[in-house]
């Protein structure tokens, strides 16, 4: 399904401006992820996950689901560019777990210029995505709704940082180089089919919501959530994420979501 603004703004409750200003891009970068989680489902469900324009479209606004970055930053991206704004796309290198090697580029996420003005825009991170965008300057501590960012220089590279209470953390290193559709479709296929993939074994889920809070949902570790059977879980993504789990093709039926609990150990076989 082709690329249709109102339907859209109607999926993340927007109703501002529609010029190609820093304001109307602030606002829709929280719009947009406070209505459209991030979201692992459809790897665990082992379906494949299309990152081409019309399938993202349907799955995220018209199947009401969310994703993770190369189809929310696409999503985002043509909105943007539909609006008027001058867009390229970039890719990262993923820092958050401390690789003890340089990982490959697997993040997707946008540069917004306006007005002679370099931007970072990100809206599917999981649970440290950008709130807003990013000013593209050196060491400059930038206050969000949910936290601080600032960015370093590394070379030829950029490094993303997210202030805590108590540490910085390093989120992900990329630079300007353009990036093709193609660059896209080969990390999109390493990250959903590399066994040693963390989203390929738990539930990765976060919303953040507009009053500074967020939802998040992590199904590893030693703070992972105890559920009691896969209805729980179920009512719960409809709940505290907005998932619509209905949709002809993007739907998720309670069966086949309790067998992927299991499958994955969140809950025991009845």
């Amino acid at each position: 399904m082709a690329l249709d603004l109102e339907r859209y703004f109607r999926r993340i409750h927007y109703q501002g401006p529609r010029t190609a200003t820093i304001e109307t891009l602030r606002a829709l970068h929280l719009a947009h992820t406070c209505a459209i989680p991030f979201e692992n489902l459809d790897v665990l469900l082992r379906r494949t996950i299309h990152i081409d324009d019309d399938s993202v479209f349907e799955k995220l606004v018209v199947g009401g689901r969310g994703g993770w970055c190369f189809e929310q930053n696409g999503l985002f991206r043509n909105v943007l560019a539909e609006l008027g704004f001058e867009v390229e796309n970039l890719a990262a290198r993923v820092l958050l777990a401390n690789p003890p090697q340089m990982p490959a580029r697997t993040h997707r996420l946008t540069k917004v210029r306006i007005d002679g003005q370099e931007w970072i825009a990100d809206v599917g991170f999981g649970g440290k995505t950008l709130p807003e965008p990013v000013r593209l300057v050196e060491e400059e501590l930038q206050q969000t709704t949910h936290g601080v960012y600032s960015l370093e220089r590394i070379e030829h590279d950029w490094l993303l940082k997210f202030h805590g209470s108590d540490k910085v953390i390093n989120l992900y290193r990329f630079n300007l180089e353009p990036q093709y559709h193609s660059d896209y479709e080969a990390g999109n296929h390493y990250v959903s089919t590399w066994p040693e993939s963390h989203f390929r074994s738990c539930l990765t889920l976060s919303l953040y919501l507009a009053n500074g809070e967020k939802n998040t949902l992590y199904s590893a570790g030693e703070n992972a959530p105890v559920f009691d059977n896969a209805k729980q879980v179920y009512e719960l993504l409809q709940k505290n994420f907005c998932l619509r789990l209905d949709h002809p093709r993007y739907g998720i039926s309670l069966d086949e979501f309790a067998a992927m609990l299991e499958r994955i150990d969140v809950i025991k076989p009845a």
